[in-house]
């Protein structure tokens, strides 16, 4: 499932960042990409008016679009609208913290996720590789094979 981001007010809740900060949104779109790589995820991240409302093409990853508001709109507008517009609303989680933005994704059929839960979770370690073993066979197997094997050559 993607998310769907209130950007600010994850900034809000994440250890290292302030919305005092010029370059906070930047860092915590690379902090969203590594989750998002390390978990095989996408996200949309959806902040307010930025310098240029829309699509912020220099930010944005394949994992990751980040979406500014244009003058005059919310993110919180924009999030609304697109779950309103999605084929399949529950077939997304919602991160904020925002009890207004939380309603309308539940009403929506969405799932949410608190900003301080979704920024507990990036700063959790990877999760470890799942270790490949070899098939485990019987010692009738194997003197079968080498039989057919000896019967080659």
């Amino acid at each position: 499932m993607p998310f769907l981001i209130d950007g600010h007010n994850l900034i809000g809740k994440t250890a290292g960042l302030s919305l005092a900060d010029p370059d906070d949104e930047a860092e915590l779109v690379r902090r969203i990409q590594q989750y998002c790589r390390r978990h095989r995820r996408r996200a949309t991240v959806v902040f307010d008016a930025g310098i240029v409302g829309g699509r912020a093409r220099a930010r944005s990853a394949p994992e990751v679009e980040v979406l500014f508001a244009p003058a005059g709109r919310r993110a919180d507008d924009i999030i609304q609208e697109r779950l309103r517009k999605a084929r399949d609303p529950a077939g997304w989680i919602v991160v904020s913290s925002d009890r207004e933005i939380q309603r309308i994704a539940r009403q929506a059929g969405a799932r949410v996720v608190s900003s301080e839960e979704f920024a507990a979770a990036m700063r959790s370690p990877p999760p470890a590789p799942q270790e490949k073993r070899a098939p485990q066979m019987s010692e009738d197997e194997i003197r079968e094979w080498l039989d057919l094997f000896r019967r080659r050559k």
